[in-house]
């Protein structure tokens, strides 16, 4: 792992991972533990971490991954770990999309009853880790965002091209858009298809088997995506 530069609200460090082929064309940025109960997210992106160092050569095209395995340290180490940031803001309501003054307030206040697990903050950007990751946006530039949470238990998708179905043993079912989300912002937004993993469990990590056969169903899905790039083709279309 190495250190970012960022900084949590308590001061930790916000460690990332580059995995970078010399020949990398695709750019992945893969992100754990947005929330900071949901351990079981942070544990599958390091264990993918460690699948992304022997990904197959035989892929379409080379990948460079970015990985930043714990967004929310703070969150995650508060015992007992905490949705929110030390803050007490979601981070994942804190992205700044369109008409956020307006959304992400009304959201709260009348969708969730003024739920403090869902705060979205006082503007957007408003925390160190969600810059972090905007920033990181416009420095990495990614093709492709992957965002591990948990307890649900199935997949989410929001932007261009077409989702892929299943990985292992979760399968498509979009939620909707939500204001300030990661998955508004950089899928609908700025046209970075983002995939929102669901897993079962927010504490229980899956067996390896399970974590490994999702992997394979995503670089598959990656491969897929990239044929269909290598072929000239017209405007792509497409929505935790």
């Amino acid at each position: 792992m190495q250190p970012s530069a960022a900084r949590s609200v308590m001061g930790r460090t916000l460690w990332m991972r580059d995995i970078k082929p010399e020949n990398a064309t695709y750019r992945v940025l893969v992100i754990g533990a947005i929330h900071g109960d949901e351990l079981s997210s942070a544990s599958v992106a390091l264990h993918w971490l460690k699948l992304a160092e022997l990904a197959p050569a035989d892929m379409p095209q080379a990948v460079h991954w970015r990985f930043i395995p714990a967004l929310n340290p703070d969150g995650l180490l508060s015992q007992p770990p905490r949705r929110v940031n030390a803050n007490g803001v979601d981070l994942n309501r804190n992205f700044p999309t369109p008409h956020w003054e307006r959304d992400a307030k009304t959201y709260w206040e009348k969708r969730t009853r003024k739920d403090p697990r869902r705060y979205p903050g006082a503007k957007p950007l408003s925390e160190p880790e969600s810059r972090f990751v905007y920033e990181e946006m416009q420095r990495f530039k990614p093709q492709l965002i992957v965002s591990i949470h948990a307890p649900y238990g199935v997949l989410d998708f929001d932007g261009p091209s077409a989702p892929p179905s299943r990985l292992g043993r979760l399968y498509l079912d979009q939620v909707g858009i939500f204001p300030g989300s990661l998955g508004n912002y950089g899928g609908v937004h700025k046209g970075v298809p983002v995939v929102t993993v669901e897993l079962p469990n927010a504490t229980r990590t899956p067996l390896d088997a399970e974590m490994r056969q999702m992997w394979l169903d995503l670089l598959r899905w990656m491969s897929e995506r990239a044929s269909e790039r290598v072929a000239p083709s017209g405007p792509r279309q497409r929505n935790p």
